[in-house]
């Protein structure tokens, strides 16, 4: 109905303007841009419209008589049964009784494609999330951005964009290097080696499997006495040295000692064994996606120096104490950034920003990346960047997620994963399940901080929204299952004819939230915030579970059986679609 009332405005609008009621310009200006909104109380209409009150000023007119005025060229149309004036110029609109139940036939006719639209028709976007690095498993804080970002994704698909989902493999720089140090001394440990274990180094039991797979397959090719590892390697923190000269001293007596290719042997066995667990991981928590980008890819196919270079067209880098900076201060950063260091390597940041300017020229209208809230600094420099090089920053959304907080029995959970201490989203998915876990990830906007209760994810209570919502499914199918047990017979096409035979006021609060559904998954996709469909299906359960009480659906009048199962057809198929997008099954019993 919204669409329809903002072409009656529309219409109205225009002949005002060509009455000389409304100048042209802004008749113009703001014609495309009508809004309709929802009226909380029903005795107001079940719409309305402040159109006359933005007009007012630019069109110079007391808002209440302009009001008169649009109201007044409104065209006649059999589904406004009344159009008031209220206040200081709303304009409240009254919708018959059957535009507003047809919404269940449309439901019916358009299956799963209902709510769906073209807003997006002809942008390419381009969501990247997770990205996590790939030097341990999934934990659950990585697991609210693959909710996050998988939802936001889908939602944006289902209002006609066309979305490409990435994953940003950062497999080059000093983590990777870390675990595959990390690796080697837990082989060297299975070699009969002891020594103590750098403190940042990773401690997970997953190093240990992938060590065991390196002296299982390779004996002790990869062996070397612990005293010529260790022999001039600066002192530990528990030592009263620095960690990070000494995993660096480290890294670099791996890498001597192994030599080039029995390193990156190490290297790569750490990197793939824990990618394709997180590959495996994300696709068991319905998250796929269409690429997974090689950070490495970037200097191979020289796309950080087609950055720099650019940079340095623009005149934004300069060379300072042997290093190349980039003048990030001149866009609002809070200081300027290395882009390649005085040993000549390129840093961490220089291939981000090579990664982002390449997003761009591969032709994505937007590009939206989905990051921990721990990342909020990065962001101005890479906007900064990407403006240097002559981008629109502008194009580029980063939605910042807060990670999760997990909590069991009351007592706050710990995630870490350097020292092997988290719970990963593998465990957390057995424990309560993927339909849990994904619609409580998204339960809150992705800045908002999020307690995630583990003994209400699995209890099956009112209290459990997703359970709320799955019962409310079931009860649906339980119902038409009942209705032949009963040996009753169903005529949709009855119930179609007398869907005005629903007016009850449960019926009418039901059929009132189906029909918001298109508008709600329209702003939850262009607003990027998945937990407001999360609430609405939450809300049109809760409109369900009270009609189901309230009233009875296999009563004798068949005519107004066929309709009841009408309507709760109509509201299962709502249900389906919305969890579908949320990433959660809709099961028929429960």
């Amino acid at each position: 109905m919204k669409p329809l009332i903002e072409d009656l405005l529309r219409q109205a609008l225009h002949t005002l303007q060509a009455a000389g009621d409304v100048p042209a310009d802004v008749a113009t200006q703001f014609a495309g841009d009508i809004k309709i909104d929802n009226t909380k109380n029903p005795e107001h209409g079940d719409f309305a419209s402040n159109l006359a009150l933005i007009l007012a000023k630019p069109a110079r007119s007391n808002p209440r008589a302009l009001a008169a005025k649009l109201v007044a060229a409104l065209p006649a149309n059999p589904n406004v049964t009344r159009v008031e004036i209220a206040g200081p110029g709303f304009i409240n609109f009254f919708v018959s009784a059957d535009a507003v139940a047809a919404v269940v036939e449309r439901i019916r006719a358009d299956g799963d494609a209902f709510g769906r639209s073209q807003a997006g028709a002809g942008q390419r976007v381009q969501v990247e999330f997770v990205s996590a690095n790939p030097t341990g498993p999934l934990h659950v804080g990585h697991g609210r951005g693959a909710a996050y970002g998988a939802t936001v994704a889908d939602l944006l698909e289902a209002v006609g964009f066309d979305v490409h989902r990435e994953y940003y493999v950062n497999d080059a720089g000093r983590q990777m290097n870390i675990l595959a140090a990390s690796v080697w001394l837990r082989y060297l440990e299975l070699c009969g080696e002891a020594y103590d274990f750098p403190s940042n180094g990773y401690k997970g039991d997953y190093v240990q499997d992938i060590a065991a797979t390196l002296h299982r397959e390779h004996g002790d090719s990869y062996h070397f006495p612990i005293a010529q590892v260790f022999a001039g390697i600066p002192a530990d923190a528990p030592a009263g040295g620095d960690k990070e000269e000494h995993i660096d001293a480290l890294i670099e007596r791996a890498q001597t000692l192994l030599g080039d290719n029995r390193y990156r042997f190490v290297f790569e066995l750490g990197l793939n064994v824990i990618l394709d667990d997180i590959r495996d991981d994300l696709a068991r928590f319905g998250v796929t996606y269409q690429e997974w980008y090689s950070e490495r890819s970037l200097a191979d196919k020289g796309a950080v120096m087609h950055a720099l270079d650019k940079l340095k067209a623009s005149g934004h880098v300069y060379e300072k104490e042997g290093a190349l900076w980039f003048r990030s201060t001149e866009f609002g950063d809070e200081k300027d950034r290395v882009v390649v260091r005085d040993n000549g390597q390129t840093t961490y940041f220089a291939s981000d920003i090579a990664y982002h300017l390449e997003k761009f020229e591969r032709g994505f209208e937007r590009v939206i990346d989905v990051w921990g809230a721990d990342h909020h600094g990065y962001v101005p420099r890479v906007k900064a960047a990407l403006t240097a090089m002559g981008q629109d920053a502008g194009k580029l959304d980063v939605l910042l997620v807060q990670f999760a907080i997990l909590y069991k029995g009351g007592e706050r959970m710990q995630m870490s994963t350097r020292s092997g201490e988290f719970v990963t989203l593998r465990e957390l998915r057995k424990e309560v399940g993927s339909d849990a876990a994904r619609f409580f990830y998204v339960l809150r906007k992705c800045e908002q901080h999020l307690d995630f209760d583990l003994d209400l994810a699995k209890s099956q209570s009112s209290d459990n929204p997703v359970y709320y919502i799955q019962y409310a499914h079931a009860r649906v199918h339980s119902v038409l299952r009942q209705l032949g047990e009963k040996g009753l017979e169903r005529d949709p096409a009855r119930g179609s004819a007398n869907i005005g035979l629903l007016t009850e006021d449960h019926e009418n609060a039901l059929i009132g939230r189906l029909a918001r559904y298109p508008e709600v998954l329209e702003a939850a996709a262009l607003n990027h915030e998945p937990h407001q469909l999360a609430h609405y299906l939450r809300d049109l359960a809760n409109d369900f579970h009270t009609y189901y009480n309230a009233h009875q659906f296999l009563v004798d009048d068949a005519a107004l059986r066929d309709a009841r199962l009408n309507l709760i057809e109509a509201t299962a198929q709502v249900l389906r679609n919305g969890l579908k997008l949320l990433g959660v099954s809709a099961p028929e019993a429960m």
